[in-house]
Parts: structure tokens; sequence; C-alpha cells
């Protein structure tokens, strides 16, 4: 049972460690539950700014509902990062519920935000709690440009792009864990938003991104589809939504959408015993170990929302820094709200819909993390 008002699911992960790194600025007490409590001692020792000065305990958990139910109970935030969500984050969604709990987790995944709002959003909303999957760098900065964009009256179709420096740049690189999220996503098809209506993109799809802030067009792919054609689905605002994402300095791109191709031809329909065999040699070949924390010399992204109307062109840019570190800054603004009963929304919803994307974006700005600007086309 946990003892402090807010657990952090996935204690030993590079994100996990980042949010315990802002609640701890913040002052917030925390639970860090995980499913090897050595390993995860060992490892915040090692990567969490200030651990000696915070208020916070360790629970080891397996992952499985009873376990985390009985890990969470107490709590009343839990900040999941334990994926690949697609196929183990509805554990952690149910746990939550069961345990009276809001819920916020870092994932973009559509296969696993569509199954939970599905089977759990109306449970939530019932309970008076939050379902609020995607609350991370990847797609929070994009979802801010779209409502800054949608601010402009008239607009209901946007485009969005995540740009961002890639892991062969000399940065920090991507986590073990978004890694084989990446890949896992070769299982699962990626929708876009058009006419209401969720529509599958083609296996091979992928874009040629014109920003101004580049000399060259950045070679971009759906990326799962993200979040936000789902948050958007049943918003009456938007008629359709586009998102795409790439890294603007390298051919990580590239590499990826080659890995998306061999997998359609050669890997698609193999049992999935033998699926799993693939992807763990290729997780494994890309991200050997969990990379050096960022530096804001060096990680730096340029999210972008084009919005139009019939007659209305507006385009909503958000320039930040240190996509993990964001993440660990949006997750503590969202559980703040949450801990002083300050939610606009239960049940299933984004981040910006439930706190607020202004708020969202002051907090980052106000930490240095993002800058936003829009210019009416």
């Amino acid at each position: 049972m946990a003892k402090h008002p807010v657990v952090v699911y996935g204690a030993s992960g590079y994100t996990g460690m980042l949010i315990m790194d802002w609640l701890i600025d913040q002052g917030i007490p925390f639970t860090a539950v995980a499913r090897n409590a050595g390993r995860a001692k060992e490892m915040m020792a090692q990567r969490v700014v200030r651990l000696e000065s915070a208020n916070y305990e360790l629970i080891e958990a397996e992952h499985d509902v009873d376990a985390l139910v009985n890990a969470f109970r107490g709590a009343r935030v839990v900040c999941n990062t334990v994926g690949p969500f697609s196929t183990v984050g509805l554990v952690g969604v149910e746990a939550a519920l069961k345990a009276g709990c809001h819920y916020l987790d870092t994932t973009g995944e559509q296969p696993h935000i569509r199954r939970a709002r599905d089977q759990f959003g109306d449970l939530y909303r019932q309970a008076g709690l939050l379902l609020s999957p995607s609350n991370a760098y990847m797609y929070t900065f994009a979802e801010i440009a779209a409502e800054l964009a949608l601010e402009t009256p008239g607009v209901d179709a946007l485009e969005t792009a995540t740009l961002a420096r890639g892991p062969r740049s000399g940065g920090a690189g991507v986590s073990v864990g978004s890694t084989a999220t990446i890949f896992e996503g070769y299982r699962h098809e990626a929708c876009y938003l058009w006419e209401k209506k969720l529509v599958p993109y083609a296996a091979d799809a992928s874009f040629n991104v014109v920003d101004p802030a580049f000399m060259q067009p950045v070679f971009c792919l759906p990326w799962g589809g993200t979040s936000l054609p789902v948050y958007f689905e049943n918003d009456p605002r938007v008629r359709s939504c586009i998102s795409s994402v790439g890294f603007y300095d390298n051919n990580a791109m590239q590499t990826v959408h080659a890995l998306g191709k061999k997998w359609e031809a050669e890997y698609k329909h193999l049992p999935r015993e033998q699926q799993d065999a693939v992807l763990k040699q290729i997780v494994d070949s890309t991200t050997p170990a969990m990379p050096p924390r960022e530096r804001t010399t060096l990680q730096r992204t340029v999210d972008f929302a084009i919005g139009r109307g019939q007659v209305a062109s507006v385009r909503a840019t958000v320039h930040g820094t240190t996509p993990y570190i964001a993440t660990g800054a949006i997750q503590t603004a969202g559980v703040i709200k949450l801990l002083d009963g300050d939610t606009a929304k239960v049940g299933f919803a984004s981040g910006s819909k439930a706190f607020g994307h202004r708020y969202l974006l002051g907090f980052l700005e106000q930490r240095g993390l993002a800058r936003a600007t829009v210019s009416h086309l």
C-alpha cells in the first residue's frame, strides 16, 4: 500500500526517474514502484537528482493487476511508464482504477490508447477519476500546438509534426523502453483522422515535412499514428488530423522505415513467438543500454500544427529542449493539478483537455523547456 499521494510505476526506467526528479523539485512525496526493487534502488541512487532530500518509499510489485492494486492503493495519482503499452499497458490502467487513483502515462501508442478509452473510459468517469495516456513530450507538445491553432475561429483540419534530434547525433538518444515501443508498433495499424473517422495509413506511408526552422525537408513517419487523431476523434471542432514524427539531423527515420518494410515483407505473418524474437533482436542491437542524461546544448525540438478551415489558416509552433526531461515536467504538471482537485475532465481525456494547454505550456515555458509562437497564414 502506498503511503504517499503519487505513485511512479517503472521506477528503474529512464522516464520514471526523470518524473521523480521533477516531483522532488516540486516537493511532492512519492511512492516508487518497480518489479525489481534492488535494481530500482541502485538506478535511482545513480540517476535521480536530489534523491537524498526526497520524501519517498520504494515498493516491489509484480506486473499483474492484483499486485499493483496493492501497491497503488492509498495514492491519488499513478504515473505509469511501463511499456510497451500496447502489450502490457492495460494492467496499469485497470489496477489504478481498482485502487481509486487518477491515471497518467507517457505513451502515444494508438492500440493502447483506444483500448484504454473503450474499456475503461466510462468506468473512470463514473468513479470521478481521470484516465489520461500520452502525457509526454510526444505528443503533448504537438497537441499544445494543435490547441493553439484551434484558437483561431474556423479551423477544423490539423496537420502536426514532431521534429527532434535523433539518437545517433551525439545527444542522449532513445531510451530502451522507447525503442521497444517504436518497433512493437510494426504489429499494429496506425491511423489518421479523416472526416471524423480513424483511417489506417498504408504500411509504407512517409512524409517529407518542410519547416522554416530547417534548411532541408525532414523525412517523417506516421509513428504509429500518434495519440492526436484518437484525442480529436470525438472533438466537435476537428474534422481531420494527420500527424507525423521525424528525427531531423540523421538517417534514423530511414532506418526505421526500412525495417518497417522488411517487417511487412518477412515477419508480419510469422507466429507471435517468432515475432517476439525478431523484435528483441532489433531492440537489443539498437539500444543496448540506458542512454545518458539529455543535454540542452544538443537535445532540441520543433513541434508545429498547421490549422486550416474554409478560409482560416494558422501555424502554431512550439520550440523545445530535452524531450525526456520535459516529459517529467509534463507528468508533474498534471500531478499538481490532480492533487489540487483542479481538472476540467474526468474519464478519458488528454492532458491538454484535462489540465488546459495554456497551463501546460506555461509550466514548460517558466522552466525554460518550451517557447510557442503563432502566425496566421
